[in-house]
């Protein structure tokens, strides 16, 4: 498994994911999306894994005002604007490869080897 914890320190269920994996002696990679974020093709795989845009989206972000242009601009902008605003996305997103979760979801991680 190669795992990647995208989130911030902040956020509950981003410590809960890496307690989650921590107590599995499963190695991950923690990235502080207040200092790096997701790159346009880590961004693209994990939109495709989960479903689409709507599934990463934050509704209770603190943001409410991109949050908002964002539901609303023409769908060819969407995937820009949320590289530049990614305090919009839920959080945690875990990726392993080609799989991705958003938000705290062990009884998906189970089934990951």
């Amino acid at each position: 498994m190669n795992i990647q914890i995208f989130g911030t320190n902040k956020c509950f269920d981003t410590k809960k994911a890496m307690r989650y994996f921590k107590e599995r002696n499963i190695k991950y990679q923690f990235v502080d999306m207040k200092e790096k974020g997701l790159s346009k093709g880590e961004y693209k795989s994990v939109k495709q894994a989960v479903g689409g845009l709507e599934n990463l989206l934050n509704p209770n972000c603190k943001d409410k005002d991109t949050f908002a242009l964002i539901k609303y601009i023409a769908d060819e902008d969407k995937d820009e604007k949320v590289l530049e605003n990614q305090q919009v996305l839920r959080t945690p997103i875990v990726r392993n490869g080609k799989q991705a979760t958003v938000g705290y979801q062990p009884e998906v991680w189970k089934e990951w080897d």
